[in-house]
């Protein structure tokens, strides 16, 4: 019988050898798929630095007109500009966002429990392949819960996703959910965005944790980190710089730059640390520029 936590004596992950298998593309793990799969990738992932910055606005699938997102049609506009790629549901994004920005779409593609529930863990795919195939979207997300009530049904639906979607060349992007009593430690996060990568998902959204690096190097596709709850936009622009240079491919914020006072300029400091290289230091310094 496999170890209750199969990463508990694992530890040659070889964080400073680059992948092996990227061939001349940009994104990891890639090289082998499909021209159509790629292209929407590269949607996704600039392919002058191979990093994003996401835009998630999908809160008010389970949560409502969270504070922030009370009026999106008023909010895209004024960010939308400065993300690689938008992450939101398709009725967020069919009535807020205007066709004519021609980003990168991250569907919100699961669903299945609300605020009002304490167990948020049922999740189903709730969005036809064929709808996201007519509203363009770069990559269908899907929420997992491993370790939690609902791990069996949401593995499912993942795998259903990333079926459907190979079936077309659609991405699959694998979000890994943390809930009330789920653990964020290293050995957690080992172990589900591996999972989710074996399954067949191309990349995955996760957290940033403790020993981040041996996270990144032993997943085997691009791993987007999460900017969770709102925090101070210093320590924001410290957890965008810690997870690039932890092998991060890119960010998925949203509540630390729609929940910002200064929101706009907090997107434009994100995308220095995460496509020009800056530190979180030198990233606040632009920001604290931006907003004098």
């Amino acid at each position: 019988m496999a170890d209750l936590m199969g990463n508990k004596n694992a530890k040659d992950f070889s964080e400073n050898v680059p992948f092996a298998n990227n061939g001349h593309f940009h994104v990891k793990g890639a090289n082998n798929y499909d021209w159509g799969m790629k292209d929407r990738l590269s949607r996704i992932f600039n392919p002058k630095t191979g990093k994003t910055v996401m835009l998630a606005f999908d809160h008010g699938y389970f949560m409502g007109p969270t504070s922030g997102l009370e009026r999106l049609d008023l909010l895209i506009p004024r960010l939308a500009e400065h993300a690689d790629c938008l992450m939101g549901t398709r009725g967020a994004i069919r009535s807020s966002v205007p066709p004519t920005y021609n980003k990168a779409i991250a569907l919100r593609a699961s669903s299945g429990s609300s605020v009002l529930q304490d167990d948020l863990s049922h999740e189903s795919m709730v969005v036809d392949i064929e709808d996201a195939i007519k509203m363009n979207a770069s990559a269908i997300a899907i929420q997992t819960f491993i370790g939690a009530d609902g791990q069996k049904e949401t593995i499912e639906e993942l795998n259903r996703a990333i079926n459907l979607g190979l079936r077309y060349s659609i991405p699959t992007l694998g979000v890994v959910a943390v809930g009330k009593a789920m653990e964020r430690t290293s050995s957690f996060f080992l172990l589900a965005t591996r999972m989710l990568a074996e399954f067949g998902a191309q990349l995955v959204k996760t957290y940033y944790c403790e020993d981040f690096e041996k996270v990144a190097s032993a997943c085997p596709v691009p791993l987007v980190v999460a900017g969770g709850k709102k925090i101070p936009e210093k320590d924001a622009l410290t957890l965008a710089y810690n997870a690039i240079q932890g092998g991060a491919a890119g960010v998925d914020m949203g509540r630390n730059i729609f929940q910002s006072e200064y929101p706009e300029e907090m997107i434009q400091a994100v995308n220095k640390v995460v496509h020009e290289g800056y530190t979180d230091k030198k990233g606040y310094e632009y920001f604290q520029h931006l907003t004098n």
